[in-house]
């Protein structure tokens, strides 16, 4: 990486705070350290006391510990983490809001930061008087704010509210008015802090749009987030922070399964395991046939395979077929893949839950489906030591292209199960404890459909889903009676 590509440099970062329980022990660090030290220096010149340490009246808190990366131009990195993790501070500190206690950053360019809404604007002014005031704090100059103005105000799209106070305001009008002028001052480097979660889906569309118009134009893009389906879609890379301190730097997709594991209840299987004790059987049971064994050149090879578990399982096998059963990974649009996967159970857990997810070549999912969503019930728990074996079909209605695929393992109790009706998704993911994820284990290709020998498109986009189309040429029974032109 030559350190012309470079725009951010992060080396040893910590960032330390005191934490004083009460305003007088505030005043005490203030005054009394001072004081000992100066009865310090008295007693060693005259020989009657030696020097000793001052007295601290707080406790440390360390928002951040040893924070390293290098981001450069033209990429998008990720920050996730918990509440409390550090992942705000970390960014106030590269907008130079914030100073650390321990080591360096080099940031090479303009910043443009939305990290709180209502920083750099005025809520007694106008929309349009904060697009100057705030693009002057940015660092535009008067004229450059003038041929931007427009842009801004069209990008905004918040109509005559531009000249009103921005404390009539709504959260998302906010939002709209502060990322147009962060997203149009041709900036190095933009920070974003979940400021686009306030946004409704169109405007988060166009948001995400303009994101990759920058970072196309060598832009560099922080993007902190609590949708980890965002931060695989439009980072390449991301840091998973933990109490301040850096678990992981890499690829997107990696960098959320880790989320996942990293915050799971160490409680939860064995508060989870009463609840289905009933489910347990001795003998073995089967929801469905997996069928015949694929043929060894099926199977794929785990070796350089970074698997992310808890210690609960781990995956010896997965192995791609045609609906023949024979070894295949180019496959044509319509065809039915069969992925064959195979876990060895370490640890009791609950009912699992197992699945595979496609992506294509720019690390976009197309495609995820587990066993919860194919089966009717709910499968029996697992013993430790046996092995749980999957046999999955998916039939391949996407675009041609290159395609990978992860698979994982999950468990979840009875009791969440038989409730699932009443609990929203966001429940049923929170209760779902997660224990083995194969990132990038396998590929395969997809190519056109043949019809009678010829290649044919079937549709465009990613995926080609099910509908019909009918169409009636009529000069009389117009489905709408409008005014003809």
């Amino acid at each position: 990486m030559s350190s012309e590509e470079i725009v951010i440099d992060v080396r040893n970062l910590s960032k330390r705070y005191e934490i004083y329980k009460t305003p007088r022990d505030r005043l005490k660090q203030l005054v009394l350290p001072r004081l000992h030290h100066t009865a310090n220096r008295a007693g060693a010149a005259m020989g009657i006391v030696k020097p000793g340490p001052s007295p601290h009246y707080f406790r440390e808190f360390w928002a951040l510990r040893d924070v390293s990366f290098q981001v450069r131009r033209g990429e998008t990195i990720g920050i996730i983490g918990r509440n409390g993790s550090g992942k705000s501070t970390l960014l106030q500190i590269l907008a130079g809001t914030l100073t650390p206690t321990n080591g360096d950053v080099d940031v090479h360019g303009r910043v443009a930061a939305l990290l709180e809404l209502g920083s750099g604007f005025n809520p007694e002014f106008s929309g349009r008087e904060n697009v100057f005031l705030n693009g002057r704090i940015l660092g535009l100059s008067q004229r450059e704010i003038e041929e931007r103005y427009d842009q801004i105000v069209e990008f905004a799209d918040i109509g005559d509210f531009i000249d009103q106070p921005v404390m009539t305001y709504s959260s998302g009008m906010f939002v709209r008015l502060a990322f147009a002028v962060q997203a149009h001052i041709d900036a190095s480097i933009v920070i974003i802090d979940e400021a686009l979660a306030v946004g409704d889906v169109f405007f988060r569309k166009k948001c995400y749009t303009r994101l990759e118009q920058l970072r196309d134009a060598g832009t560099a893009i922080l993007l902190v987030s609590h949708s980890m389906p965002d931060i695989e879609q439009y980072c390449e890379r991301a840091i998973l922070l933990d109490h301040g301190v850096p678990q992981f730097f890499g690829a997107a997709s990696e960098a959320a399964k880790r989320y996942y594991l990293l915050h799971q209840a160490n409680t939860t299987v064995a508060a989870t395991l009463p609840e289905i004790a009933s489910t347990t059987s001795s003998q073995p049971r089967a929801l469905g046939e997996v069928g015949h064994r694929p043929p060894p050149e099926a199977f794929v090879d785990l070796t350089a395979t970074s698997q992310i578990t808890d210690g609960t399982a781990h995956c010896v096998g997965v192995a791609i077929c045609n609906k023949a059963g024979d070894a295949c990974n180019s496959f044509r649009q319509g065809d039915i893949a069969v992925l064959y996967y195979e876990f060895e159970l370490e640890k009791q857990m609950g009912a699992p839950n197992c699945g595979i997810v496609l992506q294509n070549e720019r690390g976009i999912t197309v495609h995820g489906k587990n066993s919860w969503q194919l089966l009717n019930e709910l499968p029996p728990t697992p013993e430790v030591g046996s092995r749980l074996i999957c046999r999955q079909e998916i039939k391949l209605a996407l675009a041609p292209g290159e395609y990978v695929f992860e698979i994982g393992l999950a468990s979840i109790s009875q009791a969440v199960w038989e409730n699932r009706e009443a609990v929203s998704h966001a429940e049923m993911s929170i209760a779902e404890v997660r224990h083995c994820h194969v990132p990038n284990a396998g590929s395969f290709s997809v190519g056109l459909a043949l019809d009678e020998g010829v290649a044919k498109l079937t549709h465009h986009g990613i995926a080609d889903l099910d509908g019909n189309l009918s169409m009636t040429i009529s000069a009389s029974s117009p489905l709408i009676d409008a005014p003809r032109r």
